[in-house]
């Protein structure tokens, strides 16, 4: 009986010192070290314009005016919904998705003046898992400049610097390709244009 009663205060007393470690301490540790050192991501990385959120940079919006650059489809809720983030879930072989990606590719060609032959990126065409991606291509971006271009009544060049500075590249070049981030990119064309003469 003492055996017994030993081992179930070292079990009771080990589960509440690990309890107050891993579910006090360490969290409001990992909680400062995030605030301290890595605010703005920890926060969200929420993007402010004049003191007011417009979203974060880590999800994706949907732009739908010819002056913008147009992100991903979405399959997420009604489109960008982050309450319902998700894909389609249909197969590789569904006849929805094969007509909905043609769709999307006339669509994407017609709206940036390509020619049916053009290749186009399959970022362009095809939703991403979680219906909320915040980047696109950079040939996905660098294939929508002549129309943001023109409907904004700015050179190319102007455009493709804005899209160059939009570029978030892979940390030390490793971990993935580099992509443009849409918000981003967009706000700095709404800036430019406040700027215009």
């Amino acid at each position: 009986m003492k055996i017994f009663v030993k081992e179930l205060w070292t079990a009771l007393s080990s589960t509440v010192v690990l309890c107050c470690v891993l579910c006090g301490v360490y969290p409001v540790i990992v909680w400062g070290l995030g605030q301290l050192l890595f605010s703005h991501q920890a926060n969200g990385s929420l993007v402010q314009v004049n003191g007011q959120i417009v979203g974060s940079e880590l999800i994706g919006q949907g732009f739908s005016g010819a002056k913008y650059f147009h992100p991903r489809p979405s399959d997420a809720g009604t489109g960008y919904d982050g309450g319902n983030s998700g894909a389609s879930n249909l197969g590789p072989t569904s006849q929805k998705l094969i007509d909905g990606i043609k769709a999307n590719l006339v669509a994407y060609r017609q709206e940036n003046g390509l020619p049916e032959s053009a290749v186009v990126p399959a970022d362009a065409v095809t939703a991403s898992g979680s219906g909320l991606d915040p980047h696109i291509s950079v040939e996905n971006a660098r294939l929508q400049i002549a129309r943001v271009a023109k409907v904004r009544s700015l050179s190319e060049e102007v455009i493709r610097s804005a899209v160059e500075r939009a570029i978030d590249r892979p940390f030390l070049g490793i971990g993935g390709e580099a992509g443009v981030n849409v918000l981003k990119l967009n706000l700095e064309l709404e800036t430019l244009a406040q700027k215009k003469p």
